[in-house]
């Protein structure tokens, strides 16, 4: 059995104390705005998250799910599941993925959002740099950050339908790295991996990799960044009524009539 990414016990108690929801905020933004580009009246709606009473605001008419292993998700139940920006936290994401696949109705829509690409790449930098020079080894800090490529490939493998996956880079700058870590135990988001040290960092180490970031990436104006980045996997329950790709070799029309140029044979005498 291949080892639990997650401490599920850690990360509730680090999200039982997060009341700097901000970037949660700026998903649920970004749902709204896409909801209103589908232009479609949701009727049965849910939504998959750790923070349920921030998300129970922000949709009021919609089922409040825990983020667990198991959701408590009815099949066929919803026209609309949003899974919210938990997804990353996820032992088995294809998992998660299904279930929520088998809780749509035909033709139901699921958006799925994470962090993911270059989350935190500045403090994963440099927190790695500092514990090999003092230690020579490396324990784990911040979660592993799909690529989006990749993460559009779990939609098909959940039997979604007209998969779609983008990205959406938010960079916020701090004072200090002091201010940005304080602000990840703010949004729940500290370190909750499984096999994460369970002792303190050692101060050497904190400290090398403090400097580190302000060397490395200090602004003009003197402050740091710290990049967050956030896929939106976008599915649907297949149906009928969706459109199909056609087969292969079916076209009627030739590329060369449509671009109005000559085909010309391949040659293939160096062969």
């Amino acid at each position: 059995m291949p080892p639990r990414l997650t401490d599920r016990t850690a990360l509730a108690r680090n999200r039982a104390r997060a009341d700097v929801l901000f970037l949660q905020a700026a998903s649920a933004d970004d749902v709204h705005e896409r909801l209103i580009e589908v232009n479609r009246t949701f009727t049965a709606p849910a939504v998959v998250t750790g923070f349920p009473e921030a998300w129970a605001e922000w949709m009021p008419s919609a089922k409040i799910v825990e983020d667990r292993e198991t959701l408590d998700l009815e099949e066929g139940a919803h026209d609309l599941i949003i899974h919210a920006l938990s997804l990353h936290w996820a032992d088995d994401p294809i998992g998660q993925l299904v279930q929520c696949r088998h809780a749509l109705k035909s033709d139901g829509l699921l958006i799925a959002t994470l962090f993911a690409g270059q989350t935190l790449h500045e403090l994963r930098s440099v927190l790695a740099e500092a514990e090999v020079a003092q230690t020579g080894g490396l324990s784990p800090r911040i979660l592993p950050m799909g690529e989006v490529r990749d993460l559009g490939g779990l939609l098909q493998r959940a039997g979604l339908a007209l998969p779609v996956a983008d990205m959406m880079p938010l960079t916020v700058t701090y004072d200090t790295p002091i201010h940005l870590m304080r602000d990840l135990r703010a949004m729940g988001e500290g370190n909750a991996m499984d096999q994460r040290q369970r002792t303190p960092t050692g101060r050497k180490i904190f400290a090398q990799a403090m400097s580190r970031y302000v060397d490395t990436f200090v602004m003009d104006d003197g402050r740091i960044p710290a990049t967050f980045e956030i896929a939106t996997l976008t599915g649907w329950a297949p149906s009928e009524s969706q459109q199909k790709p056609l087969r292969p070799g079916s076209a009627m029309t030739r590329l060369s009539d449509a671009l109005g140029t000559d085909e010309l044979p391949l040659d293939r005498s160096d062969d």
